[in-house]
């Protein structure tokens, strides 16, 4: 699939990008490179093959799901510009 210069200035104002007449030309040639490389991937045979999450066959270590309050109430309220006991303080946004 070839990229036009056309598509280039569509995709460049959806994104709000500002690109020169050259920079389309040269973006354009980058863009069909990308898609002749990833129509390559289309032609690779994957029947039978599990998909992965990752390559390393490790097993993650599990933490007990318990409830908690954290038990940092303190340090948490240390960096808070102002404070009363076990809240953090705002002012009244309320008219």
């Amino acid at each position: 699939m070839a990229i036009d210069t056309d598509t280039v200035a569509h995709i460049a104002r959806l994104a709000r990008i500002k690109v020169t007449d050259d920079e389309k030309t040269a973006l354009a040639g980058e863009l069909s490179t990308i898609l002749q490389w990833i129509e390559q991937l289309d032609s690779v045979d994957t029947a039978g093959v599990e998909p992965v999450s990752s390559v390393v066959d490790a097993v993650l270590p599990w933490r007990a799901d318990r409830v908690t309050d954290g038990g940092q109430a303190e340090k948490i309220l240390r960096n808070a510009p102002e404070a009363v006991p076990g809240f953090f303080a705002v002012p009244k946004v309320v008219e």
